[in-house]
């Protein structure tokens, strides 16, 4: 009979006690919180991720929202004007004060407004002129101040981020590898030629971690075409104005949801949040993605592919990435979802969108639940739970030991009941095999570590906790075993 070791586990103390007064302080942040600039250009599809992101704002620190362009989007050409963010920021304010009932971490309305620029918008793609959004970049990532990561997102091109760096390297050339220390590319495809032409081979020397989306698709334009068929309903009219559309206040009524009689959807049915994945990647839910693109979270799950840039995992054997642009006409996603296609089967293709997909039902109601903190008190509204692990987020364990889980101490602000559910994220691990784990669905379970895992094969533990409110809210805290 095998003896099984048991692993010991160190409690740790991760979060404190959380407040439910109507005014909630959510202790479980960070102390450092994200910092993060958006560039966008402003199409229908940002303006939607825009409402969303609004909504979350409490979660990091905006540093700057700055209009730029792109191949599909520039001044005269299928442009939504300088100004397209004012009736956003301006519902921002109206909403604002029964937001920070919820989460006194709302940024002021007059903040936001103070951060927001034009960049580079004449051309696609150009970067000549230093224009206000491109000053703003420079000044944050000069900023000695505060040396924490910042989260660059190109929602459109990359070419006001490109001009900013390209002002550092020309004015401050001293300073170029601490600012590239600081930055984190986080881009929805490559929007212009400008990442390719001007800052891979001016910046690449320095490693900046870069992840470039194509996977976004799957809350893009083809959602229909991406998701499966069980997440249809989080995303129809139906959902989408009970939930968001209707009596959420002016900042949801804003949410360009598609009309009646476009194409094969139906009126209030969600159009497109193709830039979401951005900003969905640095919401501290517990997942830990910010840690490394592999571990995957809700904005998705990415691999290295060169020196320090990370694309979409491509469910193909023997494929070989493009050495250029990672976008519509190369990005594999992309291609895979054009009429004709026949480089995709449906698993592949459903496989391919996964990472995105399989988080839709608790990111939509985690949607549904900010658009009821803009009009609803505390009292009234949902608030996520709060994981607490007496198991530590990263431990050493031999094959046959006996690994044991405990969420012992997670609670619920608002006191509903609480489910668990732990799983294996095994897109995520380097041990290939599947886990029996015992007990999976209590706050306390087990798993043996396998007898043919091998010496620093990882393992990735997800726990994952829902509570019964309305709607239902999800987080979770990712466990990594070593195999020693």
């Amino acid at each position: 009979m095998k003896k099984y070791r048991t692993l010991v586990l160190l409690t740790i103390a991760l979060f404190g006690a959380c407040s439910t007064q109507s005014s909630f302080k959510d202790n479980t942040k960070p102390q450092k919180k994200p910092r993060v600039i958006v560039t966008s250009d402003g199409e229908i599809d940002d303006e939607c991720s825009m409402v969303r992101f609004l909504l979350y704002t409490n979660e990091w620190d905006v540093e700057g929202i700055i209009t730029s362009s792109s191949q599909y989007h520039w001044h005269g050409h299928r442009w939504a004007g300088d100004d397209w963010l004012d009736p956003y920021l301006e519902t921002y304010s109206e909403v604002y004060p029964n937001l920070i009932t919820h989460d006194e971490d709302y940024p002021a309305p007059d903040y936001l407004k103070s951060v927001a620029f034009l960049g580079n918008v004449e051309t696609e793609g150009e970067m000549d002129s230093i224009t206000p959004g491109s000053q703003h970049i420079v000044k944050v990532l000069l900023d000695e101040s505060d040396d924490q990561p910042i989260w660059l997102q190109a929602w459109g091109g990359t070419n006001t981020i490109a001009r900013a760096l390209k002002t550092i390297e020309e004015d401050h050339p001293d300073k170029m590898e601490y600012v590239a220390n600081k930055i984190r590319f986080f881009f929805i495809w490559e929007q212009d030629s400008t990442y390719q032409a001007y800052i891979r081979p001016n910046w690449g020397k320095y490693n900046i971690l870069t992840i470039i989306s194509d996977q976004f698709e799957a809350i893009a334009y083809r959602w229909k075409d991406a998701q499966p068929e069980e997440m249809h309903p989080y995303f129809e009219g139906k959902w989408m104005k009970e939930y968001i559309l209707e009596n959420h206040g002016p900042l949801c009524s804003l949410y360009k949801a598609h009309n009646a009689g476009e194409s094969e959807f139906e009126e209030g049915d969600f159009r497109s949040e193709g830039d979401s994945p951005a900003f969905l990647h640095n919401i501290p839910i517990g997942l830990r993605n910010m840690e490394s693109p592999d571990y995957g979270g809700w904005g998705g799950r990415y691999v290295n592919v060169r020196s320090n840039t990370w694309l979409d995992p491509v469910p193909v054997e023997g494929y070989e990435y493009p050495e250029g642009r990672w976008y519509s006409n190369t990005a594999w996603g992309r291609n895979s979802s054009r009429l004709g296609a026949t480089a995709s089967t449906n698993k592949n293709h459903a496989e391919y969108f996964k990472p995105i997909w399989r988080w839709s039902e608790v990111m939509q109601k985690d949607f549904a639940a900010r658009a009821d903190w803009c009009v609803k008190s505390y009292n009234e509204a949902n608030h996520p739970p709060i994981v607490k692990l007496q198991t530590p987020l990263n431990a050493a364990a031999e094959p046959g030991d006996l690994v044991e889980l405990n969420a012992q101490g997670t609670t619920d602000p608002d006191g509903d009941n609480l489910s668990y559910r732990w799983w294996q994220y095994q897109e995520a691990d380097t041990y290939e095999g599947a886990l029996e784990i015992r007990s999976s669905k209590e706050q306390k379970a087990s798993f043996v570590v396998p007898g043919d895992a091998l010496p620093g094969e990882t393992i990735h533990m997800i726990c994952e906790v829902t509570d019964d409110g309305s709607p239902a809210l999800t987080r979770y805290q990712r466990i990594i075993i070593t195999v020693k």
